[in-house]
């Protein structure tokens, strides 16, 4: 009897089922792994924004984790959205016990500008958090908030991972999409995977589209169901970008905003 690799996602519920758990475990499917989940906060969230997020006591947490890890466990982790320092701090002590792959994406907004970590939790986040990671995940916005380096082009990317990494990760994955888009058609989305030794530039089409909801989500859990299958941290990069990039070019729209990537996009055969 096969038994797929098992990824577990510590990260908030997204209502409209674009982001946080919902994308998570839809990509862990996608991925041939199967995906768990420990719920960290409820949001009210659709394609034009958070309304509300209410988040769980630590206790709730903490049960829902080693419920989980103690009886089905666990290949890989990731993380998304912890809200606040009492739940990093928890998640972070939790982490700390397991001796698998951990993929950290340090939430700080949703796509729409939402603010989903307390500015008190940013120092738990540095000091605990990070210090747990495989791989750190952190878009632009994100890198700047922890770190204070602003990346305006592809040659402040290698400042920003050397902030990441001094924060203890092994690795730190900088995602560029949020730089400015060039003038010509070959222009292209570029993230910086490094260990401080090695470096990987991996880059993709953009896709003009505003269906984009759900990409850092979806590239973390992409990451850790790669590690969980056995890949390096190399090749779980490079195969989550090219799923992330597929599933951008397939996004769809849903509701007057900010519409979903499409998870299912190679179930469906689109390009």
């Amino acid at each position: 009897m096969h038994i797929p690799p098992r990824v577990l996602t510590v990260a908030g519920s997204d209502s409209g089922g674009g982001a946080g758990i919902q994308a998570d475990l839809k990509t862990m499917l996608a991925l041939g792994t199967h995906g768990m989940s420990v719920v960290t906060a409820v949001t009210a969230q659709n394609s034009l924004g958070v309304q509300g997020a209410w988040e769980l006591p630590a206790e709730a947490v903490r049960a829902q984790f080693r419920s989980v890890v103690d009886d089905i466990g666990v290949q890989a982790v990731k993380t998304g959205m912890l809200s606040s320092a009492e739940l990093v701090e928890t998640v972070a002590e939790l982490l700390a016990g397991l001796r698998v792959p951990v993929v950290i994406d340090p939430v700080g907004v949703s796509k729409h500008g939402d603010a989903l970590l307390a500015a008190s939790a940013l120092d738990a986040v540095r000091g605990a958090l990070l210090p747990t990671a495989t791989v750190a995940t952190p878009n632009l916005d994100e890198v700047a908030q922890l770190t204070g380096v602003r990346v305006e082009g592809e040659a402040d990317m290698r400042r920003a991972a050397a902030a990441i990494l001094d924060f203890g990760p092994r690795w730190a994955l900088i995602k560029g999409g949020h730089l400015t888009a060039g003038d010509g058609p070959g222009d292209s989305a570029v993230d910086l995977l490094t260990d401080g030794t090695e470096e990987h530039w991996l880059r993709a089409p953009r896709h003009d589209n505003r269906h984009t909801h759900g990409t850092g989500c979806t590239l973390a859990s992409a990451l850790a169901a790669q590690l969980a299958k056995g890949d390096t941290v190399p090749q779980a990069a490079a195969a989550a970008k090219d799923y992330v990039t597929g599933a951008l070019a397939a996004g769809f729209r849903l509701g007057a905003g900010i519409g979903p990537v499409d998870h299912g996009w190679r179930m469906r055969g689109a390009h």
